[in-house]
């Protein structure tokens, strides 16, 4: 019995890891890609106040029942957007959840934020719900032929199903679509650094 409920902790555990950063190498060869468009970037939000999920009494709307970015995740949002200049990648439409975490990423790294039910948190909501949402992200990405590169600023459950990937705060995957929606990953990228 503590063999299985150890197992099922350490599996459980393991799904909160961010995936290895990638060598310098990589993440440049990753920027010159996105620099020709045509890329979809699923983005974590940035890093935020301590906790997990939202305090009771949350409300969409209403940043101040909300966990929200911390001084520190505000830098890196900006450094994000300072990095999509740096490698002149031009980032598309950017869609973002309606959480202000989410929200506040992405109008600090890309001046703009377009809020999109389908990339709010999934986390501790049905299964139905879930399925809902990433099949609504995956026709919109089906049909998405908008220049540049489409941005989507969401969560870690949000990113985890919609790539199989669990992301650090401030953290990407960059991916292809594919004909159906789903997503072909080519790598992460990390928050921009100073040296990195």
């Amino acid at each position: 019995m503590f063999r299985s409920l150890a197992a099922s902790l350490f599996a459980l555990a393991s799904l909160q890891l961010p995936v290895f950063a990638a060598s310098a190498a990589d993440e440049t060869a990753l920027w010159k890609r996105l620099a020709s468009g045509g890329h979809v970037i699923v983005m974590r939000h940035a890093a935020t106040t301590p906790g997990v999920g939202d305090p009771s009494g949350f409300r969409l709307g209403d940043c101040k029942t909300q966990r929200n970015l911390s001084p520190a995740g505000r830098a890196d949002a900006k450094a994000i957007g300072a990095a999509f200049h740096a490698h002149a990648v031009p980032p598309g439409r950017v869609l973002t959840s309606r959480y202000c975490r989410c929200v506040d990423t992405a109008e600090l790294a890309f001046g703009r934020a377009e809020p999109a039910e389908m990339i709010d948190s999934t986390w501790q909501q049905d299964s139905a719900t879930q399925d809902r949402k990433v099949a609504a992200v995956r026709k919109y990405v089906a049909t998405f032929s908008e220049p540049g590169n489409l941005v989507l600023v969401t969560h870690d459950v949000n990113v985890r199903a919609l790539t199989g990937e669990s992301l650090a705060q401030g953290e990407m995957v960059v991916a292809k679509a594919k004909a159906d929606g789903s997503l072909e990953v080519l790598g992460t990228l990390g928050v921009p650094r100073p040296g990195r």
